[in-house]
């Protein structure tokens, strides 16, 4: 993921807060465009996941910066999906190229 950031001009942090909640990736590019992935080998853990991410969206102040471009559960899975909440959920093996 860091590849990816860096050649969009971005980086790559890691985000835990005082109530426990932590999203393993924030992607951040320097237009100030962001976007927060969950890294779930386990396909069973997609929901624990897209709930973590959800939380982060309704903590954060998106009127100071703004909503994110997208949210992603990156996974070990077979098929990339779009969920009814609009979380992206990608299989590792979509990354390639």
């Amino acid at each position: 993921m860091r590849i990816y950031a860096q050649v969009n001009d971005g980086e790559i942090f890691h985000y835990r807060d005082k109530d426990n909640l932590e999203i393993d990736l924030i992607i951040s590019l320097h237009d100030g465009r962001w976007a927060p992935v969950e890294v779930k080998l386990g396909e069973h853990r997609i929901d624990e996941a897209a709930e973590s991410l959800m939380r982060l969206k309704n903590k954060v102040c998106t009127s100071r910066i703004g909503e994110p471009s997208f949210m992603m559960v990156l996974t070990g899975g077979r098929y990339a999906y779009k969920r009814p909440d609009g979380i992206l959920v990608v299989p590792l093996g979509c990354l390639k190229d």
